[in-house]
């Protein structure tokens, strides 16, 4: 029994020798390893580097490249853009690749802060936190401006517009000009979206001095949040000494190239006596002009502002025996106004070809069809502008 006993108890001795024995090797082989790892850390240390931090577009995706796999849930809940914009997070190449896209946006022209918390690698090694900046995509720049800053006798026109060129296509970015004195704008440009041609929706007036801001921003980014990137100053040439054609067609075409607008908000008729020629204006648009004949030099068309008063379609008047269709009343005693070519009762009418020569005795004459068409246009109260 005690042999018995001995041998047992001598097996045990031996067991927990060996116990022990692999017990200092696995330890040795851990501590091998911790030794190794702060021996040697380039091997386990996690690297990041950002693929592209200069001239980012507004929606280019920002990549961060990992040298070793990382535990993505490590991430997600921290990292932060400055200035402020909502971004999305997506892993790829096995964890090894961050790829950050922007919800909406980013603003271009706009220097970002991405900052990424203390992560950990998928060998449970910690990875430092890291700081990246990146610079967004510049708002376009203009090359070229015609006129240019400081320019005078400008003369504008369909065939000689206002042109800004750029330095790349506008292919995400709206462009808006400002006149001043304000008015609208049409706008035309080339194929590559690198010239633009500008004309003043409501024509530019002789003799004046012009500021023009450029304004551009990203296609998708509010009306709000346009930014100016060019500012420049001209005169245009002074009005044209005009000598009136004594061709009628030929008169009236130059009435609608010279006659400026007086008055730029609502309706107004414009009458010129040297010319003898109507305009109508609606909102500084010239809507068409017509000859007409005014008072004859010994009873001349008072010239000043006036205003229509009253309408009549068939208005007779007892001094002179005589019908004027479409009447309107400029003066507010009804001593002269606008009118049809008069006519008799019997039926007589003056004939057109009074119209471009002043005869009448102060009214402003205008000949069939011409008359009707001012006169269903116009309103009581329509300024009225004799010069």
């Amino acid at each position: 029994m005690e042999s018995l006993k001995h041998h047992i108890g001598f097996h045990h001795i031996r067991s927990w020798k060996a116990f022990f024995f692999v017990l200092v090797v696995v330890a040795g082989g851990v501590l091998g390893t911790a030794y190794s790892i702060h021996a040697y850390p380039e091997v386990f240390r996690t690297d990041l580097t950002i693929e592209k931090n200069q001239a980012v577009g507004p929606t280019d995706p920002i990549v961060i490249d990992f040298s070793q796999p990382v535990d993505a849930s490590t991430y997600h809940s921290d990292a932060n853009i400055s200035p402020s914009a909502g971004f999305n997070m997506k892993w790829e190449n096995a964890n090894k690749k961050l790829v950050i896209s922007p919800k909406t946006f980013w603003e271009p022209a706009t220097k970002y802060s991405l900052s990424l918390p203390q992560g950990k690698s998928r060998l449970f090694t910690k990875i430092a936190p890291a700081d990246f900046q990146f610079t967004t995509i510049a708002f376009p720049e203009i090359t070229k401006a015609s006129p240019t800053d400081g320019a005078g006798d400008v003369s504008t026109g369909i065939e000689d517009p206002i042109t800004l060129d750029f330095n790349r296509p506008l292919d995400n970015f709206f462009v808006k000009a400002d006149l001043s004195p304000s008015t609208g704008v049409t706008y035309q440009s080339n194929d590559a979206r690198t010239e633009f041609k500008l004309l003043p929706s409501d024509g530019i007036k002789y003799g004046t001095d012009y500021d023009m801001k450029v304004y551009v921003k990203y296609a998708d980014d509010s009306d709000s949040n346009y930014h100016q990137i060019y500012e420049s100053s001209f005169s245009t040439t002074a009005p044209p000494v005009i000598t009136w054609d004594k061709n009628y067609t030929t008169r009236i075409e130059q009435a609608k190239k010279y006659t400026a607008a007086k008055i730029t908000t609502g309706k107004y008729i414009d009458i010129n006596l040297e010319a003898q020629v109507m305009t109508t204006f609606e909102d500084g648009k010239l809507l068409n002009s017509y000859m007409v004949s005014s008072g004859k030099p010994s009873m001349p068309t008072h010239k000043g502002q006036f205003s229509i008063h009253n309408k009549s379609p068939r208005a007779y008047s007892k001094e002179f025996g005589l019908y004027m269709p479409w009447w309107m009343a400029v003066a507010p005693d009804g001593s002269f106004g606008i009118h049809e070519l008069p006519e008799w009762p019997s039926g007589y009418k003056e004939g057109a070809a009074h119209l471009g020569t002043p005869v009448s005795h102060g009214c402003i004459r205008l000949g069939v069809g011409p008359a009707k068409t001012v006169y269903d246009w116009a309103e009581i109260g329509t300024p009225v502008v004799i010069y």
